[in-house]
């Protein structure tokens, strides 16, 4: 390649008097890429293109002359001062012009690679104090997991696992009682960040811990509104305990069957809540799951009356009898069981429609459906079913019933349609044949249609 480019060669040496041999030059003229060449003593030459020049280095055992290459047009005069201005080592005044190989750093090779060897020890310093520091913000206030089994409790990032002392100490040696059922009883207790939680204490029936961490996870990662949210757990010895969220307006039984008088508004509005978490469950959720228990008392209400049904899972959490959706048990509350748990039936997600079928046949009466009662002094027999008798009578008579079916106490303030809606769903939940028995889903779009018709 023949540069056409005019330019010419300034130069600074050593020695005085070495001049660059005309072969080197000219070949060094030849190549555009050429910035540069150097001249040793021992007669070796070099072409130097423009990025070997970047980021030299100064050597003083060089023994050698570098010639740059400057426009032809640049004066001598003017290329002694440029370099003399840049404070060079060599400086012979009877050189033409005077360059060692310098660098514009002024380092010796020896500790340029000392440089680059720090800055990168310190590099890889700064990225490790980031990783501990990010680390220790995620995980040092709660502590880290000290068994490879605790791998189970961080399925979200407020779900933990809990010590059984953190957890006494948190409810004052379980001081402050909030209920009590089946499963175990429930206390209030304040954690070391000022949250307030339920703390369920389980019974002896939640047995195995490997299984125990494993089921617990599995409810630890279901997340619905209207499901009370699980925070954490205890599995420490024979000691079996749940954390929950708080849930200021305690249960639904406490409202309903009590001097308490719950408006209309927000007995539809628990209702249908209620629906969604059960369809949730049965539908939604990537873990099937069955409650089991649906009652007023697992039935609780936020500050705005919205409901958060608690205890699901622990069907699944305690000891089962095989694989599959068998149980070893009758599990729920007398009042509110299917009839396939007597008639040892396997159990499917009916028997929870079931349930709710009482529960919102209860929210319109406004008593306990689940109670007996004595038919003409000779018979017992249940308040369900003497209500269920009354109210199709009156339907197949013609006669305006809803009226006298609606708990007396709402003074006549409710809405008509959505009571017979409520009342109509609530005998289709508990049919006695479970095929009969429409899905929580189904429940849900009836109970929707009719609200928003309102």
């Amino acid at each position: 390649m023949v540069c056409v480019a005019n330019t010419a060669f300034v130069f600074m040496s050593q020695s005085q008097g070495v001049h660059a041999p005309l072969v080197t030059r000219e070949l060094c003229l030849g190549d555009c890429r050429c910035e540069a060449f150097s001249y040793r003593l021992t007669g070796a030459g070099q072409c130097l293109t423009k990025s070997a020049l970047f980021n030299g280095y100064q050597s003083p055992a060089f023994q050698g002359s570098i010639y740059l290459r400057l426009p032809a047009t640049v004066e001598e005069t003017s290329a002694h001062t440029i370099f003399n201005a840049t404070d060079l080592i060599c400086n012979s005044r009877d050189a033409e012009i005077v360059q060692n190989y310098t660098s514009m750093y002024l380092l010796s090779g020896k500790r340029v690679k000392w440089v680059y060897l720090y800055s990168f020890a310190a590099a890889i310093g700064a990225i490790e104090i980031f990783i501990l520091l990010g680390g220790w913000l995620l995980f040092g206030r709660q502590g880290l997991p000290d068994t490879i089994e605790d791998g189970y409790r961080a399925t979200i990032s407020q779900f933990r696992r809990f010590s059984y002392s953190e957890l006494k100490s948190a409810t004052g040696n379980f001081r402050e009682e909030l209920g009590k059922g089946g499963s175990g009883a429930v206390y209030r207790g304040f954690l070391s960040d000022e949250r307030v939680v339920a703390v369920k204490r389980l019974g002896d029936a939640f047995q195995g811990e490997e299984e125990f961490w494993a089921e617990v996870s599995i409810i630890g990662k279901i997340n619905h509104m209207n499901l009370v949210r699980m925070w954490g757990f205890c599995s420490q010895g024979s000691h079996r305990l749940l954390v929950y969220e708080y849930i200021e307006n305690r249960s639904l039984d406490g409202h309903l069957f009590s001097k308490k008088v719950i408006g209309w508004k927000e007995r539809f509005k628990v209702a249908v809540g209620t629906a969604k978490a059960l369809a949730y469950l049965h539908h939604e959720c990537l873990e099937w799951v069955i409650h089991c228990d649906v009652k007023p008392g697992n039935i609780l209400l936020d500050k705005d009356y919205e409901p958060k049904v608690a205890d699901f899972g622990l069907a699944k959490l305690a000891q089962r009898g095989g694989a599959g959706s068998e149980f070893t048990r009758i599990r729920g509350t007398k009042g509110y069981m299917a009839p396939e748990w007597a008639l040892n039936l396997p159990i499917t997600a009916k028997v929870d429609v079931y349930s709710y079928g009482v529960v919102i046949l209860e929210m319109v009466r406004g008593i306990r459906l689940s109670n007996w009662v004595w038919d003409n002094a000779e018979e017992q027999e249940a308040e369900l079913t003497r209500f269920v008798r009354t109210v199709k009578r009156k339907i197949q008579s013609g006669e305006d019933w809803v009226e006298d079916v609606v708990d007396p106490r709402l003074e006549g303030q409710f809405d008509k349609s959505q009571a017979a809606t409520l009342v109509a769903t609530g005998l289709s939940c508990i049919e006695e044949d479970r095929n009969k028995r429409p899905a929580m889903a189904s429940v849900v779009q009836v109970l929707v249609e009719s609200e928003n018709e309102n």
